[in-house]
């Protein structure tokens, strides 16, 4: 898979561009804040649907307009595909497949797969758990698409069911209130299973290429694994060697009900939902310990590209082959860490690497055949790029 052509137009600080492309490694040089991480940030956008940076849409518009639109024609397999995607301030937004419209911009999902690499990744190991169940959650939605509209139900039955938690918490507590409340279990449960049986299916699958990714980086340091993390769940479905199983929805439907009726006493006195994959969370180990808290900076830096090299190659072994982004990491690297991510970077088809200066550029890849684009800061800090070279 590879991006062929790259537009934009109001996101970020690109006012206008217009990117040609190839397989291979194509490097963006530039300052800090002349824009090239806003170019990998709005291939990233198009392949998840979400920024790597912030949680909203609203600072991807530049300042000043009221839409942004990102566009990308991506081959795969010989197959090629036009995508675009239009931002809007204060409205939906959205998308395109080959020039038509699609009715929600989550059927672009699976058409563009990449894995992002950045210095914001570092929150993965150490940051809360909402960072490593969004890592699982993404990384879950590229391998298998549908769940993008599992999880939007999933958070549309949440939102419902934690207001009549509230309501119903502060007024007296009626039947009609109760078999309200009933029905919201049932939808919550029927979500909540479909999203958790591929949560721990990826974690049975990601674990082993997680142990030999860290093993690669840091020979040196204590094993690196990872276990599914649930108060709500039985110990036998967390054990990362079990093999999933196809009941494996119905069962965890049965045990989120169970759950939901035995913590509703708690939840109408703090009128919060305590039951779900919202409160989950992917523990990372070393060893014994866990990562968080116990882990070197060294260490923290390898889990988190160990995770994304993990994810690098559980998306090869599906069949696809994702493009690889790497933003402004290889200056936060040490040699053996450098290596090893030139090392993958060097097998991808392609792969969009921003850095400051060249020399941030590991000798395996600048020894290779690169096309380079500087960026830089023009009028009004509108960003604009030379043409691409080869290097």
């Amino acid at each position: 898979m590879f991006i062929r052509s790259l537009t934009l137009r109001d996101f970020r600080s690109w006012e206008h561009a217009e990117l040609e492309l190839s397989p291979g490694r194509t490097v963006f040089l530039g300052s800090n804040g002349n824009g090239k991480t806003n170019l990998l940030e709005a291939v990233g956008y198009l392949a998840t649907l979400g920024s790597h940076r912030v949680s909203s849409d609203a600072p991807l518009l530049r300042m000043g307009a009221g839409r942004a639109r990102i566009g990308a024609t991506v081959v795969n397999t010989g197959r090629e595909l036009r995508i675009d995607l239009e931002l809007n301030q204060g409205a939906a937004n959205r998308g395109q497949i080959n020039r038509s419209p699609v009715r929600r911009p989550r059927e672009l999902l699976g058409i563009l797969q990449t894995v992002l690499f950045a210095p914001e990744d570092l929150a993965l190991v150490r940051g809360d758990p909402g960072e490593r169940r969004r890592f699982m959650d993404e990384l879950c939605t590229a391998l298998l698409p549908r769940l993008a509209a599992v999880r939007a139900d999933y958070d549309r039955v949440l939102r419902q069911r934690s207001a009549l938690l509230k309501s119903a918490g502060r007024q007296a507590r009626s039947r009609a209130d109760l078999s309200t409340l009933d029905v919201w279990d049932g939808h919550l449960a029927e979500h909540a299973s479909v999203l958790l049986a591929q949560r721990l299916r990826l974690v049975h699958e990601l674990h082993p290429h997680l142990a030999s990714s860290y093993a690669s980086i840091a020979p040196e340091s204590r094993p690196a694994s990872i276990a599914y993390r649930s108060a709500s769940l039985p110990p036998e479905f967390l054990d990362p060697a079990r093999t999933p199983s196809p009941d494996d929805v119905e069962a965890l439907a049965e045990i989120m009900l169970r759950e939901l009726v035995a913590a509703r006493p708690k939840e109408l006195e703090r009128g919060v939902c305590l039951v779900g994959p919202h409160r989950d969370d992917l523990e990372l180990m070393l060893g014994a310990a866990p990562a968080k808290g116990f882990a070197s900076h060294g260490e923290s830096w390898s889990f988190a590209l160990a995770l994304r090299l993990a994810a690098f190659e559980l998306m090869r072994a599906t069949g696809a082959e994702p493009v690889l982004l790497l933003d402004d990491v290889f200056a936060e690297l040490d040699r053996r860490r450098r290596a090893a991510l030139a090392a993958v970077a060097a097998g991808a088809e392609q792969v969009l690497i921003t850095a400051a200066v060249p020399e941030d550029v590991p000798a395996e890849l600048a020894a290779a055949p690169l096309r380079v684009a500087t960026v830089g800061e023009g009028d009004g800090r509108i960003s604009q790029i030379a043409p691409l070279e080869a290097g």
